[in-house]
């Protein structure tokens, strides 16, 4: 149940989540170590070279990517914000994006018909259920399992549409105009208390949750940092705006049903209705967006630029294959017993008392 007003974690009610940058995080490797060190001290990045071998997958690639991505949302607290642009890490993070791409394209099966790809997300295979978080949730969640989910997806949720709306200046018309109208809904039709981020900050706050943006970070396993660097990737590189049209797609398709499930599940659990009214709001929102940029978005772009269509079902298909990774590491953890996260939750199995830090 909810705690007391008194005692839940509050927003700020002049600001979304984001009124201060998040602490550097700990280390998970090489890579992200030397990162870290190079952010801290002012000493040179990690070689290109490092990255050649590293997992592209693991935690230490994927943490170093975060945190080179996150230099170009919030930053970090005491980190310069001239390190944005440094040759070095730059250098860095191009190594490692070509790791992590290959590694998808290696993965995903390839596709070149954007709708094929579209059209399988609306059919779900037999026994999906069994393998979908938010059907388990629905059917059998408890409020840790919900509360785990919530502090994962914040690191994605807390910056939504952000990544999307680097792509508004790469395309124009039809898609452009499509992109944005949806864009206006995401960051709350022009009332800053219905931004989408805001709205999932509020539901944390509901969950008892640090509503901090990244507070979570050190908590997500690797998995949850891959889904959320794929869309950094391709937002930041006009070379990659079919996938992340493809990426946005898959989004909005996907959320109306997914929306409806989480919703009802944390009506179950007995959440509050903060909790509630994010995922109610994607319900409906989301059930016309998916319309919209299949229509307009999608054809629009492949109507000025039939070129990218490969480009689009990748982005598609990538967003998927990454999200199955992450269900599956999610249902394996709560069908144990076991906390998903790396540093669990108090309430969660084998939490400690001693976090969420302050």
């Amino acid at each position: 149940m909810t705690a007391p007003a008194e005692l839940r974690p509050t927003v700020p009610p002049h600001a979304e989540s984001r009124y201060r940058s998040p602490e550097l995080p700990s280390p998970r490797g090489e890579l992200s170590g030397g990162v870290l060190a190079a952010l801290r001290n002012g000493g040179p990045a990690p070689s290109p070279r490092d990255a050649e071998h590293a997992d592209p997958y693991g935690d230490d690639l994927q943490l170093a990517l975060y945190i080179l991505y996150e230099l170009h949302y919030q930053g970090f607290a005491e980190v310069t914000d001239e390190w944005e642009w440094d040759p070095g890490l730059l250098a860095l993070r191009r190594a490692m994006e070509r790791r992590f791409l290959d590694a998808l394209r290696a993965d995903v099966p390839p596709c070149e018909d954007a709708e094929q790809a579209l059209s399988e997300l609306l059919v779900e295979p037999v026994g999906h259920d069994d393998a979908s978080v938010s059907h388990h949730l629905q059917r059998d969640g408890e409020l840790w399992q919900l509360r785990e989910y919530a502090a994962l997806r914040s690191l994605y949720h807390l910056k939504e549409a952000d990544p999307h709306a680097w792509v508004i200046p790469r395309l124009h018309g039809r898609a452009k105009a499509a992109m944005v109208a949806i864009e206006y809904d995401e960051f709350g039709a022009g009332r800053a208390d219905d931004i989408h981020a805001r709205l999932f900050a509020e539901l944390m706050a509901d969950l008892d949750l640090d509503t901090s943006y990244g507070h979570y970070v050190d908590a997500a396993p690797a998995d949850v940092l891959a889904t959320v660097n794929l869309m950094s990737l391709f937002g930041l590189h006009r070379a990659h705006r079919g996938a992340l049209v493809g990426h946005f797609a898959w989004v909005e398709v996907t959320s109306s049903p997914g929306s409806r499930r989480l919703a009802a599940a944390l009506r179950r659990a007995g959440a509050g209705p903060a909790a509630q009214r994010f995922y109610d709001e994607h319900v409906e929102a989301d059930a016309v967006h998916e319309q919209v940029v299949r229509r307009d978005v999608v054809g629009g772009l492949l109507a000025a630029e039939p070129a990218l269509e490969a480009d689009v079902a990748f982005g598609v298909r990538a967003t998927g294959f990454l999200e199955d990774r992450l269900g599956a590491r999610l249902l394996d953890a709560w069908r144990r017993g076991s906390s998903a996260l790396r540093v669990p939750l108090p309430d969660s199995p084998g939490g400690s008392p001693g976090w969420p830090r302050d």
